[in-house]
Parts: structure tokens; C-alpha cells; sequence
């Protein structure tokens, strides 16, 4: 498997661009994206886990019940949700480019990513299209820009891998650096591949992949409205096609793996006001749930994320995350160490304190990548999250987004 260029127009048949159609008020940002398979696609997604979620999820949940879609269209600077009529608008955007690019309106995934409860003006969309249609091209980087909301970098990755002796390849762009939690879905994520694999097997390998990757991330505890993860597969690698588990699913798995791990670390470091990625590795669990519910623990607490924004070595927190957050956790078979590029520090044995320098753990944490290592020391079972820390900024921001 090889990283190469091209995100989600790497795979053969896909082409993206991005405009300000004039949702947002800054020009400057592109506020439109489209994704689009020169062949009809076998489609998966996964959704937000909120009770209140955005009108393009009901819309895009309906259309791809068949597991097929051929686009993907997105717009930020307006969520489309709360509002009476959300699934209107949501509709009249699939009509509009499914109108524009001579598909099917039913073969559609419609996004939308924003302000909640602001009702969508159409309009701007509508003027939109002709030229976001008739810009499509190798343009991932655009499409990546046209769906960022507080994102301060674009998101977006390609591999590509081998299956059935066929090379297939497999691109992704990524929005997300507020209200991220792990409660799938996290963010809005746009995946394509041009390696052939039914409707079921693309589902499954979404659907299990998210367990340790998007659903493992997490920036402020918020649980967005409108998350939304889907994965296009036009086929067009002509592999024979993937149809039950096996070496060649496999395969399909680690790329993806590959794609969404790099997804999660980017949006968990672009988190709104952060400074830096906190990754928690958490091994020596009694199960693999027990490894997960740690990891999730310390990379949620409020506490922990501040005393990372400090490069403060309070691992005291480490461990109070772990109690009330761990079922039958036992702290005094508890290790904890700091690790960095600058080295690794230990500063908790059998859950008790031992003596290190708080210089040397100032200078590990100050680095813009910290792992938190935690050994439970009751198991073999292994888990990992990704978050970081809290700082003012993500007050400012969040303070007056809607203002």
C-alpha cells in the first residue's frame, strides 16, 4: 500500500470542485463541494447518533437505500437543520444537480454543514451549479475547502493498494474541528474508491471501520447534528468484485483503515483552538470495550485536555479520567508515561506516583504531538484515541460563531 496524491479524485472516474456560491458572506471562502463518479457507484455511509439531526441525513439516508449513488454534494456556512423546511431544501439540491449532471436526483448524497437553525436560501445554490458542475476536474484540494467550517487546514489523503492483482485506489477529504465526539458520526467525511465491492461489503467495512477510528476521536464532547461519513465505489479498478469477507476484504480494510486513521489525527489536531494532538494508547486491558472506554476517558476529560494545553505532566488526571470512566477498573495495576518526539517519561507505576523531572516532562509536552500511554495491566486488549487539548481559543470561537 502507497500514500499517493489526488485525495477523493485519485480513484479512477472521480472528478471534485469547490465554489463560493455565496452562502457565506467571506468570498474568500469556497462554500460548495461536489464529488462525482463518471459511473454509478455502489454507496455506504454512517450518521450522526444525535435525536436531532440535520434534513440532508434523512434525505441521503433515503436515497442510498438501494446502495447506489453517482455524486456527492455539500455546502457549509448553513447546516440545514431545525428548520420547517430542511428536507425541501435538501431535495431541491439533489434535483439541481442531479438536473445539472443528467443522473438520477435518487443517486445523490446531499450534505450540509453549519449554522443550526438558520434556514438554507436555495438560491445561492441554484446560481451555484452551472459552475461547479462545469469546473469539475482533479480538483479534490477545492472540494476539500468548499466543506470547511472552523477548519484552519484542508483534510484530505489517497492510497493506493492491490486486489485480485488490480491496482485500486482509495482518496478522502475531511471537515471537522468543532462539536467532534465520539458517537458516530464525528465530522463530515467524503470517501471514494474505484475498487469493485458490493453495496453489503461496503457497508460492513464502513460500518465496522468507524468503531475504532471516527468513533474513537474526539474535540469538545459535542455530538454534531449533522456527522455524516459515506464512501463512493464505482468499480472502475475492475478487480473482480468483493462480495464476502476473505483475504481480498481484507485487503479493502487496511486501506481504508489508512485513510480514516489519518483522517481522525488530523481533524483531533485541527480541533478548534488547539495547539496540539493528544493521542491516548491504552494497553493491558481485561477486554477490548475496557481498552476503549479508557482511551475515550482521558481523551474527553476536560481536566486532561487543559492540563496538555499547559504541557502540565498531571497525570493525577490521567487517572481520575480512568476511574470514573472505566467499568472494574483496578488503579493500582495503573502505569502511566508522557511520550513525544523529544522522548518518553514515566510518572505513575501500580497507580502511585514515582519521582521524574518535571523538566524533561515540560519539554516532551510541549511538543505539537503527545501520546498519553496508559497500561492497565489487567489484559491483552489494546485501544487508541485521538483528541487535544483546550485552550482559550476554543472559548473565542465558540463564544460568537453564530455572531
Amino acid at each position: 500500500m502507497n500514500i499517493i496524491s489526488g485525495g477523493v479524485c485519485a480513484a479512477k472516474g472521480f472528478k471534485a470542485n469547490g465554489i463560493h456560491c455565496g452562502i457565506r458572506k467571506n468570498k474568500s471562502k469556497r462554500d460548495l463541494s461536489l464529488i462525482y463518479s463518471e459511473k454509478r457507484a455502489a454507496a455506504a455511509a454512517v450518521y450522526t447518533t444525535n435525536l436531532v439531526k440535520g434534513a440532508p441525513i434523512a434525505v441521503t439516508k433515503s436515497n442510498i437505500a438501494d446502495g447506489y449513488a453517482q455524486l456527492a454534494i455539500c455546502n457549509s456556512g448553513n447546516a440545514n437543520t431545525c428548520n420547517y423546511n430542511g428536507v425541501e431544501i435538501a431535495e431541491q439540491m439533489c434535483s439541481l444537480i442531479a438536473d445539472a449532471t443528467g443522473i438520477s436526483s435518487k443517486d445523490v448524497v446531499v450534505a450540509s454543514t453549519g449554522v443550526i437553525g438558520e434556514v438554507l436560501d436555495i438560491t445561492p445554490i441554484k446560481e451555484g451549479i452551472p459552475a461547479l458542475v462545469e469546473g469539475l476536474g482533479d480538483n479534490s484540494d477545492l472540494a476539500a475547502e468548499g466543506i470547511m467550517t472552523t477548519d484552519t487546514v484542508k483534510k484530505e489523503i489517497a492510497v493506493s493498494f492491490n486486489i485480485g492483482g488490480k491496482e485500486c485506489r482509495m482518496g478522502g477529504i475531511a471537515k471537522g474541528s468543532g462539536m467532534i465526539h465520539p458517537n458516530m458520526a464525528t465530522m463530515l467525511v467524503f470517501i471514494t474508491t474505484d475498487c469493485a465491492i458490493s453495496p453489503d461489503m461496503l457497508q460492513k467495512a464502513l460500518s465496522t471501520d468507524i468503531q475504532d477510528t471516527f468513533n474513537m476521536t474526539s474535540v469538545d464532547g459535542d455530538t454534531s447534528t449533522n456527522d455524516m461519513v459515506s464512501i463512493l465505489a464505482n468499480g472502475m479498478a475492475e478487480n473482480e468484485m468483493i462480495t464476502s469477507e476473505g483475504e481480498e476484504f481484507n485487503e479493502f480494510m487496511k486501506a481504508l483503515n489508512t485513510i480514516t486513521v489519518y483522517l481522525c489525527r488530523n481533524i483531533a489536531a485541527d480541533g478548534e483552538g488547539a495547539t496540539k494532538l493528544v493521542e491516548c494508547k491504552v494497553e493491558g486491558a481485561v477486554s477490548k470495550e475496557q481498552a476503549k472506554l479508557a482511551a475515550k476517558s482521558v481523551i474527553c476529560s476536560s481536566l486532561v485536555k487543559a492540563a496538555m494545553f499547559g504541557s502540565d505532566a498531571n497525570w493525577g488526571r490521567v487517572l481520575c479520567a480512568l476511574g470514573y470512566g472505566v467499568k472494574d477498573l483496578n488503579p493500582n495495576t495503573v502505569d502511566v508515561s508522557f511520550k513525544s518526539a523529544k522522548g518518553e517519561i514515566p510518572v505513575c507505576v501500580k497507580g502511585a506516583g514515582i519521582p521524574f523531572s518535571e523538566e524533561l516532562a515540560k519539554e516532551i509536552l510541549l511538543e505539537n504531538e503527545v501520546e498519553i500511554l496508559v497500561n492497565l495491566g489487567v489484559g491483552e486488549y489494546s485501544s487508541c484515541a485521538w483528541g487535544c487539548d483546550l485552550t482559550y481559543d476554543y472559548v473565542k470561537i465558540n463564544g460568537d460563531y453564530r455572531t
